[in-house]
């Protein structure tokens, strides 16, 4: 199992970014994904989830703000991220929800700054 994470950057509050997870040795096309972030001297939180039937939930963090997708025949899973805010700085992960806690992967590092 493996979970590669990429598209993250330094962007100015206010600003948009995408990122983006591959994914390799699951059943993606069952399983729900989801994108989870841990900011400084928090816990991991998953923000962002989507269904095998392509349902969504979002923490009321970003609700309304970030955007989750996937694309079934290329085992992808995205995360569009609008009006970034200093509090959305953190590393950000993609995984099954529920996690499979053994292979999580290096993430991709999101700095919301001016």
């Amino acid at each position: 199992v493996q979970f590669v994470e990429s598209g993250g950057g330094l962007v100015q509050p206010g600003g948009s970014l995408k990122v983006s997870c591959a994914t390799s040795g699951i059943v993606f096309r069952i399983a729900a994904m989801a994108w989870y972030r841990q900011t400084e001297g928090n816990r991991r939180e998953l923000i962002a989830r989507i269904s095998h039937l392509g349902h969504t939930n979002y923490a009321d963090s970003v609700k309304g703000r970030f955007t989750i997708s996937r694309t079934n025949a290329e085992k992808t899973v995205d995360l569009q991220m609008n009006n970034l805010k200093f509090e959305d700085t953190g590393l950000y992960y993609c995984n099954t929800d529920p996690p499979q806690d053994l292979d999580w992967g290096q993430g991709t590092q999101v700095t919301v700054s001016s």
